[in-house]
């Protein structure tokens, strides 16, 4: 009876081995931190600047996140040059991420473009840069009444909440295309 109870409980054992496996090495494909969970949910990002309003929308034009945001101190019209505290407009692409940055986490957007680099030239100014989409400052979280998404306070960026930020930090891949319209 004792062989018998023995050989039952090797068999349970060796079953729930084989049973946590496949849990073992799908925790393995997970990506590495900082990188965009695949495939991602999200197939672009639609920036309302008069709406204070972002999506993030699907490949069939579903909304699958909609956020307030707080843009640049000067909010109204297209970035034309360095200093400007105006958001851009327009057609552009999330290039890369920050998690050290010092707005929680950061996904930047490719703006100048090569036309907005010709434009600001024309003027004979720089067209300024390192746009990104961002939570709010580190540290500084006890300041809500003038870091939040119902004023705008960036210097051209667009700021959400961090735990807002978080979340489109796990659904939005580099090279997500962003339209900011006016």
């Amino acid at each position: 009876m004792i062989d018998k109870a023995k050989y039952i409980f090797i068999f349970i054992s060796a079953l729930l081995c084989l049973t946590l496996m496949p849990l073992r090495s799908a925790e393995s494909l997970k990506p590495p931190p900082g990188m965009a969970p695949q495939p991602q949910a999200v197939a672009e990002v639609i920036v309302f600047k008069s709406e204070r309003r972002m999506e993030l929308r699907d490949k069939y034009g579903n909304i699958v996140r909609s956020y307030r945001i707080a843009l640049g101190k000067n909010p109204i019209g297209h970035k034309q040059h360095e200093g400007d505290n105006r958001t851009p407009e327009g057609r552009y692409m999330i290039d890369t991420r920050n998690p050290n940055s010092d707005f929680h986490l950061s996904l930047r957007i490719n703006y100048p473009s090569t036309k907005d680099r010709a434009e600001a030239k024309k003027r004979g100014q720089r067209p300024g840069g390192d746009i990104f989409i961002h939570g709010m400052p580190n540290g500084k979280g006890w300041m809500w009444w003038k870091y939040n998404t119902k004023s705008d306070w960036t210097n051209g960026c667009i700021a959400v909440t961090d735990r807002e930020m978080k979340e489109m930090w796990e659904l939005i891949a580099d090279r997500t295309p962003i339209i900011i319209q006016p």
